[in-house]
């Protein structure tokens, strides 16, 4: 049985699972418990913004009703126009990680989103809080547009992987930026983690042949009809798509080539 076990390193954190999930738009908590459980995903986003500063021990609040054995959370800070903003939510984000013991947890997924109607990220403010954040010993994972130079420059600055989008968060029109991913994912020596934009398993399967690290997504699951088989199915395109790069695509020819010649070792 083929398998391929090689592990995603972020920062000095190891995991098995390429597949990461947002927690927000499910129709209820159990919904989204569920489907984190069936996805076998090991890292959880979560907007800091949304929650509130302090955790209590009721079972209905949805971090405490997580298995935080088996989970890492990646605090975010969706809603910053700033990087001000940002900054402060990422302290913020640690101070929940202590809540659920993690105290070794300083992860970040930095956004700063100055632009309400497209919700593209700001490459300045980014940048800006990147520089901060990296030197107060975050792990930073920076969510960006698909622009290879930016990326380089946030490599530089020591940030743990870059997030480029596939397209337009929550827009679902999946892969619109291939040619940039492609460069990238070629100029890169951190991981590549595709986030926002991916509809379905064949986007997600698709980010992963073309070599990024991992794909990171949300509304694909939590809106689906049926958020636990989406998420479940996402697993596996994740598993295939990543095998599939690993294995070596063939070579895309412009004519026919016969798949059964004369000499059937001629290949060999």
């Amino acid at each position: 049985m083929i398998n391929n076990s090689e592990k995603l390193k972020i920062g000095n954190k190891s995991f098995s699972s390429r597949l990461m999930l947002g927690t927000g738009k499910y129709k209820n908590i159990e919904t989204a418990i569920k489907s984190i459980e069936t996805s076998k995903c090991e890292i959880i986003t979560v907007a800091i913004g949304r929650l509130p500063t302090k955790l209590n021990n009721d079972s209905n609040n949805f971090l405490n009703s997580l298995n935080w054995e088996n989970l890492w959370l990646l605090p975010n800070t969706a809603g910053s126009q700033t990087a001000e903003d940002a900054i402060r939510m990422a302290f913020l984000g640690h101070e929940l990680a202590c809540q659920i013991g993690q105290e070794d947890n300083f992860f970040v997924k930095l956004e700063v989103i100055s632009d309400p109607k497209y919700l593209l990220p700001d490459p300045i403010g980014t940048l800006k809080a990147a520089e901060f954040l990296v030197k107060k010993g975050f792990t930073v994972l920076p969510y960006i547009n698909a622009d290879p130079m930016l990326a380089l420059h946030l490599e530089d600055l020591g940030c743990a992987t870059v997030m480029p989008l596939g397209s337009p968060i929550g827009s679902g029109q999946g892969l619109n930026s291939i040619s940039n991913l492609k460069i990238i994912i070629e100029n890169s020596n951190i991981p590549v983690i595709v986030d926002a934009g991916i509809r379905t398993p064949s986007d997600a399967a698709k980010a992963m042949e073309l070599g990024v690290d991992g794909v990171l997504l949300n509304t694909a699951v939590s809106q689906s009809k049926n958020p636990e088989k989406m998420a479940y199915a996402m697993n596996l395109a994740i598993q295939s798509g990543r095998l599939a790069y690993c294995a070596g695509q063939m070579v895309k020819k412009p004519y026919a080539s016969s798949s059964s010649p004369m000499n059937l070792l001629s290949n060999i």
